[in-house]
């Protein structure tokens, strides 16, 4: 695996691991959230392969899956993604660990589960295996007896009003916990919620080297269309033909109405 990043004068260079993060590293003095969303396509624009996003992972993108959670304060993602990729927590090296604590970050980053109706096994992985225990967003009026099994399984449960668990919802429950550097990483209804309420800061996409024709769907979905313009922070390219891309927004982190 050979990263190569073409640079302003032309000129090309193999980023180290410390370049990596550099290039993957939050904005500083981030007063509100800073939500980035990380996800893997195939040319043809597929977001799966046989219905897991996994089934398009390259050595090149799975590497900077690693950076991007060495980085974050969270890792956000939608329980239905959850259990189609069959989450657990968030594991962290030796080295990865000491860097993190001595960037003001805790050791392990916890995963926040997004559902509007409690809907996360209290059995599973994700909540008895992690080494730090998940944080589920939901609303009030989600199943009680589903709130109390997760709560009675070490899981942080905050609830919201509403019909759904909106997106100002998810931004509010995030900065109340302290965590500003959000990786989210699905599912595409997610994404296409943020999107839409205007709470996407930047977006990290890799173009896997297949093609997957099929009936798969994109990384974002929503019945809304709207153009949010990006501008692309790096490329990253591998020998494979792996593609990564860090697209950014040009006001990350800022509070929105």
């Amino acid at each position: 695996m050979v990263f190569v990043q073409r640079i302003d004068n032309g000129t090309y260079l193999t980023p180290s691991e410390t370049d990596l993060r550099d290039l993957y590293e939050y904005p500083a003095g981030l007063e509100a959230p800073c939500i980035r969303l990380n996800f893997v396509a195939s040319i043809d624009g597929a977001a799966t392969d046989d219905g897991k996003s996994a089934g398009l992972g390259t050595p090149a993108d799975k590497h900077v899956f690693e950076v991007l959670r060495d980085l974050t304060d969270a890792v956000l993602v939608g329980s239905g993604t959850a259990r189609a990729e069959n989450y657990g927590g968030v594991v962290v090296s030796d080295e990865a660990r000491a860097w993190r604590v001595a960037h003001d970050r805790a050791a392990v980053p916890p995963i926040v589960v997004v559902t509007s109706s409690a809907n996360v096994d209290p059995t599973s992985k994700l909540v008895t295996g992690a080494e730090i225990a998940p944080i589920v967003v939901t609303l009030e009026s989600a199943p009680t007896d589903r709130i109390r099994a997760l709560r009675d399984a070490g899981a942080t449960v905050i609830t919201t009003p509403g019909e759904t668990v909106g997106s100002h919802d998810i931004r509010d429950a995030l900065a109340d916990a302290g965590l500003m550097r959000i990786l989210c990483e699905g599912g595409p209804s997610l994404f296409g919620q943020l999107l839409d309420d205007d709470m996407v800061d930047e977006l990290c996409v890799t173009t896997s080297p297949t093609l997957v024709a099929g009936d798969a769907g994109r990384i974002a979905r929503s019945s809304t269309t709207r153009s949010r313009p990006m501008r692309p922070a790096h490329i990253l390219t591998d020998d494979d033909g792996t593609i990564l891309v860090r697209w950014v927004r040009e006001h990350p982190g800022t509070a929105k109405a």
